[in-house]
C-alpha cells in the first residue's frame, strides 16, 4: 500500500535531515510522527520514526550528562565520509585543511593554536568529504575529547612533519597515546569493529613539508618504524605538491561508490549522486532514497558496469561506481 506522504511531511523530513542540533532534530521527528498519514501502509515507517525518536532522546540525555563532566565535540558527519586529521604540534595539520577544503583555521608557529575540532568540506569531482582538523597530540597532553572525535571518524590522516628530525618520535607518541585510549591506527579501512572495545581506525600517512631538506629520508624512517603497510603520500602546501593526489587517495581509501537515480522516462540527475559503501546493492540504494522503498521495491533497471543499458535486476544486485538506477516499486 502506498504511503501517500503529504508535502507537509516531506518538508518536515527535509528539515530533519538538514538539522545540525539534536534538539532541532527531535522537534522535526515529532512533526514527522504527527504529520505521517496513519494507515497500514505506514505502520513500519511509524514504528521506525518512534524508534529513532527514542534513540535521539537517549543521546540528548547522554550528551547533557557528559556536559557536566567536560566538553564533548561530536561532529555531525557530512558528505561522503568523515576523515580526522591528527598529528603532533606544528606538523602542518591546519595548513593541510586549508589546502584541501573551504575551511580557514588559524595557522600559527606555536603548539595548540587549534584548540577545538575544525571541520571543512573537501570537494572531489561531484561529491565532497568532511575533514576535521584537531589539536596536537604530544607526550604531555591530549584533549580528552580527541578519543570521541577519532572513534567516530571513518578514517584518519596521520600528519608527519618531514622538516624535523623529531618526526619519528612525534609520530610514535601520537600512535601510542591513541592506542592507550583504545584507538589503534591501522592501514586498512575498518567500517565495523563488532563488539571489540578497540576502534581500528583506517589511516593514511601524510608527510607534510615535503619540500624540506632530507624530507624523503625522514619519511622512509617513519614508515619503517610503524612496521605496517600504511598508504602514504608526501605533500607540500607551499608548492601545492601532492594535494590533488591526496584527494584522490582519500576517495579511493574510503572505498565508496557514486550511484545516480532516474525517474522513468526522464534523464538521470548526474549532479547529486548517492554515495554508498562498495558492495552495496539495489536494496541499500532504495533505503537511502526512501525507507518506504525497502518494503515496496520490486525491481530496478540499471545502466552501468556489468549490465546492458536498462537491464532489469533484482533487489540484491551489487552496484558499481557510476551506475544509473531506476527504482520500481
Amino acid at each position: 500500500m502506498p504511503a501517500n506522504l503529504t508535502p507537509q511531511y516531506l518538508e518536515a523530513e527535509k528539515r530533519f535531515k538538514e538539522a545540525k542540533d539534536p534538539e532541532q532534530k527531535l522537534a522535526e521527528l515529532e512533526n514527522m510522527i504527527r504529520l505521517l498519514p496513519k494507515h497500514k501502509g505506514t505502520d513500519h515507517m511509524l514504528a521506525d520514526l518512534r524508534r529513532r525518536r527514542s534513540q535521539l532522546k537517549k543521546e540528548i540525555a547522554k550528551a547533557k550528562a557528559k556536559g557536566r563532566r567536560g566538553p564533548s565535540f561530536r561532529i555531525p558527519p557530512e558528505g561522503a565520509g568523515q576523515v580526522v586529521i591528527i598529528g603532533p604540534a606544528n606538523a602542518g595539520k591546519s595548513s593541510l585543511l586549508r589546502a584541501l577544503t573551504n575551511a580557514t583555521p588559524e595557522v600559527a608557529p606555536f603548539p595548540f593554536s587549534t584548540r577545538e575540532p575544525i571541520p571543512g568540506m573537501m570537494p572531489y569531482e561531484n561529491i565532497a568529504f568532511q575533514l576535521i582538523d584537531t589539536p596536537a597530540i604530544t607526550a604531555d597532553f591530549m584533549f580528552p575529547w580527541m578519543v570521541e572525535v577519532t572513534r567516530n571518524a571513518d578514517a584518519a590522516l596521520l600528519v608527519a612533519d618531514l622538516s624535523t628530525d623529531e618526526t619519528l618520535e612525534d609520530v610514535r607518541i601520537v600512535r601510542d597515546r591513541l592506542a592507550s585510549k583504545k584507538v589503534e591506527l591501522v592501514p586498512e579501512l575498518t567500517r565495523e569493529d563488532g563488539n571489540s572495545p578497540i576502534r581500528h581506525l583506517g589511516t593514511i600517512l601524510v608527510g607534510a613539508k615535503a619540500d624540506a631538506p632530507e624530507a624523503a629520508d625522514r619519511f622512509e624512517l617513519v614508515l619503517e618504524a610503524l612496521q605496517l603497510p600504511f598508504q602514504r603520500i608526501a605533500v607540500s602546501v607551499e608548492r601545492g605538491q601532492g594535494i590533488e593526489e591526496l584527494k584522490k587517495m582519500i576517495f579511493t581509501f574510503l572505498d565508496v561508490i557514486r550511484v545516480y537515480t532516474k525517474v522513468p522516462g526522464k534523464k538521470p540527475d548526474l549532479d547529486s549522486p548517492f554515495v554508498l559503501p562498495r558492495g552495496s546493492t539495489v536494496l541499500h540504494l532504495a533505503a537511502e532514497v526512501h525507507r518506504g522503498f525497502v518494503e515496496t521495491l520490486k525491481y530496478a533497471r540499471v545502466w552501468g558496469e556489468g549490465v546492458y543499458d536498462g537491464q532489469t535486476v533484482k533487489r540484491d544486485h551489487v552496484l558499481h561506481d557510476g551506475d544509473v538506477v531506476e527504482l520500481h516499486a
